[in-house]
């Protein structure tokens, strides 16, 4: 698979999520968003880099006071660093949102379509039969990705299919059901459609975690990796 034999730019969207009607014989399984708080947590990594402006700040509050400025003017002293991180932040809540706004992802009963791009729209479509892998990472709040990974020969480029591919898999990307809520639900619908499809050649294995996450038997053959 080819990105321009998968990838499908278009203005005009006949049906939700969707270049163009399902053909006959095909059904559709399920179709969501990614939730935007969820997204911008663990796509667009806004908890750290809140946490990177917070020391910053800190450190110029602290810095400022072991000079023997008042508490007043240290304060002061901080204001530029506090005004970039509202900016930077700001633009990352954006940017989450209007990806997840942009985001359509449908799963049916032949393929899975993520309808993806803020400025320029476009269908990514993979049948069953190119998944060779699918797993399950499910969050505390209980959002979660599903990440496929392609057979072997098949590719698509990660650039584009950020933010939805596999976070640090950038020799074999992996297209990813990025932040969707009510993760689990969802892998218990793609998950016995890929068996299905593929038979004994299809499957769902969990996310590599650290030891200290606890794992659990997930929904229809998907493993559940709680964090």
């Amino acid at each position: 698979m080819t990105t321009s034999d998968q990838m499908t730019e278009y203005e005009t969207e006949p049906v939700r999520g969707l270049p163009a009607p399902l053909p006959t014989g095909e059904t559709l399984l399920w179709q969501g968003s990614p939730a935007w708080w969820p997204l911008a947590r663990s796509a667009f990594h806004f908890d750290k880099i809140a946490i990177y402006f917070g020391l910053m700040i800190a450190w110029r509050i602290a810095t400022s006071l072991s000079d023997g400025a008042t508490y007043l003017n240290a304060g002061m002293s901080a204001l530029p660093l506090l005004a970039l991180a509202v900016c930077a932040l700001a633009i990352l809540l954006v940017l989450a949102w209007a990806s997840a706004r942009a985001s359509v992802y449908t799963i049916t009963s032949k393929r899975v379509v993520l309808r993806i791009g803020i400025a320029f729209p476009m269908a990514l479509n993979i049948p069953f039969r190119l998944i060779g892998n699918a797993a399950l990472k499910v969050r505390s709040d209980g959002s979660g990705d599903i990440p496929l990974a392609l057979t072997p020969g098949n590719r698509i480029a990660w650039m584009l299919l950020w933010p939805h591919v596999r976070p640090w898999r950038m020799l074999k990307p992996e297209p990813t059901l990025r932040a969707i809520p009510n993760a689990a639900e969802v892998a218990a619908i793609l998950a016995p459609a890929l068996t299905a499809a593929n038979g004994a050649n299809a499957v769902t294995t969990p996310i590599r975690q650290p030891a200290k996450r606890r794992e659990t038997a997930g929904a229809a053959g998907l493993t559940e990796v709680r964090t």
